[in-house]
């Protein structure tokens, strides 16, 4: 009798927890079915998304950076670098106010709105396109629906095309490079898994933790629902076997046919089941975890006094030179030159001497700046700094920049530090190592990866679907019953 019982409560309470869960489950596997087409097959295409720029010697400046700024009167910078654009050659020059002007590398005049134009300029290159009005042109400075933390790059410029297509490309001037591009159909994807997926309106109503709160929550129920469901089965699997063998040898016609599939369909995919809600929750607990506001970008201000060298006279061949920028640390001022191989060499201002191992010594210098908690002893002189040229599994295409220091602690944390921009890339420490693992694997199943993006993405959208059916079946079963 007590046995029966406790079948009987079990049951209830795995119908309870399965209709709790349904419509969170349909939002998500919809939405996840949606994604390799918004990510893969119904991607846009576009004809170059890597900007190659021209070597210093093809750019051919006539005057210096000492030249152009002494002839504007500007004592002060933040930064500044060579662009070729339209036939013409400029420096491009980051003020103290964090705003980027343009002067002729020829005669020093002011280019009026250079950022915008340099940017209409790399988005008709990564498109093609010479001949589409560009509709509208927005400099934004956060992320959106659109245009997704995912992307990380910010501030970008906002090209809107009119076109059919209604294409948007969104580019980061200060590194001559595109965050994203998107069409109708990928912004109709983009709206789809937003809402559906990441549920952005729970955040529109409580904001991020309100958002994950609910969201974990749910993943609670789902996972009892789940738990409770395979207790059931081995609570009851014999009389569900008997009750069939009764039925076939009376010759019966199956009326419980969805219970049936419910079942068994939940067991083919309870496994599936396990790894998404484990992985999601994951996911969410680290979100909620990490709460530490992260330190502003790192800004420097350098001094005209402190630019003795001309930027036209370092030991450097100009035919190997693609990028000239200022660099200020450890009480010195450089130049960051990179070459035709991407290798980052560091020139004093002062005195033209070459630093060596200068782009190790600015990103262990940048690490240490991003650290909140900053211990001196913990971060110099022993930690491992080496240039990262790949994306990997701990370093995914995800984190968009290439290529990278990483920079390795004794506690076996990872800080990715993009030289070129000053710019923390990403950091990999102690439980958000676990978890990105846990999610690419258990989520979004990069284990398939060596079958092809195709077939991961088919895989995928499988037990996605697989997940979708055995809840349609609960709930066709539940309404049976009443």
């Amino acid at each position: 009798m007590a046995s029966a019982t406790v079948k009987s409560n079990f049951y209830k309470w795995h119908r309870v927890l399965g209709l709790t869960a349904l419509i969170p489950v349909i939002f998500w596997t919809l939405s996840g079915l949606s994604h390799p087409f918004m990510s893969n097959w119904f991607r846009p295409s576009i004809a170059e998304e890597v900007f190659k720029p021209l070597s210093q010697s093809r750019m051919k400046p006539v005057l210096s950076i000492q030249q152009v700024l002494d002839k504007n009167n500007i004592s002060v910078i933040r930064n500044f670098g060579l662009v070729n654009f339209n036939h013409n050659t400029y420096y491009q020059v980051l003020d103290k106010d964090s705003v980027y002007n343009y002067y002729s590398a020829n005669d020093g005049v002011l280019l009026k709105d250079g950022d915008k134009l340099y940017a209409t300029y790399l988005a008709r290159y990564f498109t093609q396109d010479s001949t589409s009005n560009i509709k509208k042109i927005d400099l934004q400075t956060t992320f959106d629906g659109q245009y997704q933390p995912i992307n990380h790059l910010l501030p970008v410029w906002k090209i809107s095309f009119d076109r059919p297509d209604g294409m948007d490309i969104y580019i980061e001037t200060s590194q001559s490079r595109m965050g994203t591009f998107n069409n109708n159909t990928r912004k109709a994807f983009l709206w789809l898994f937003e809402q559906f997926h990441t549920w952005q309106f729970l955040a529109d109503i409580g904001g991020d933790v309100f958002r994950n709160v609910i969201l974990l929550i749910i993943m609670v129920v789902m996972l009892f629902a789940l738990i409770s469901g395979l207790t059931v089965y081995g609570l009851m699997w014999k009389k569900f076997k008997s009750v069939t063998q009764k039925r076939k040898e009376n010759g019966n016609e199956d009326k419980r046919i969805v219970h049936r599939y419910h079942r068994q369909i939940g067991l083919i995919v309870s496994f599936v089941m396990f790894t998404f809600v484990i992985s999601g929750a994951f996911h969410l607990v680290v979100k909620l975890h990490n709460t530490e506001t992260p330190k502003p970008d790192y800004g420097q201000v350098i001094n005209r006094k402190q630019l003795a060298i001309s930027n036209l006279q370092l030991p450097v061949a100009d035919s190997i030179i693609k990028r000239i920028a200022v660099v200020n640390f450890g009480g010195n001022t450089y130049y960051q030159v990179t070459d035709d191989k991407k290798q980052i060499s560091y020139f004093n201002t002062l005195t033209g001497i070459e630093q060596i191992n200068g782009d190790e010594d600015y990103a262990r210098f940048l690490s240490t700046y991003y650290h909140t908690h900053q211990d001196p002893d913990q971060f110099y002189g022993r930690v491992k700094v080496n240039q990262v040229k790949q994306f990997d599994n701990e370093y995914g295409f995800i984190n968009k920049r290439l290529p990278v220091e990483r920079v390795s602690y004794a506690d076996g944390s990872n800080w990715y530090i993009e030289t070129t921009s000053s710019k923390l890339a990403a950091k990999v420490a102690g439980i958000d190592r676990i978890e990105g693992l846990s999610f690419i694997f258990l989520h979004k199943y990069f284990g398939m990866t060596w079958a092809g993006k195709d077939i991961r993405d088919i895989v995928s959208m499988l037990a996605a679907l697989g997940v979708l059916v055995v809840s349609l079946f609960g709930l066709a079963s539940f309404i049976k019953n009443k």
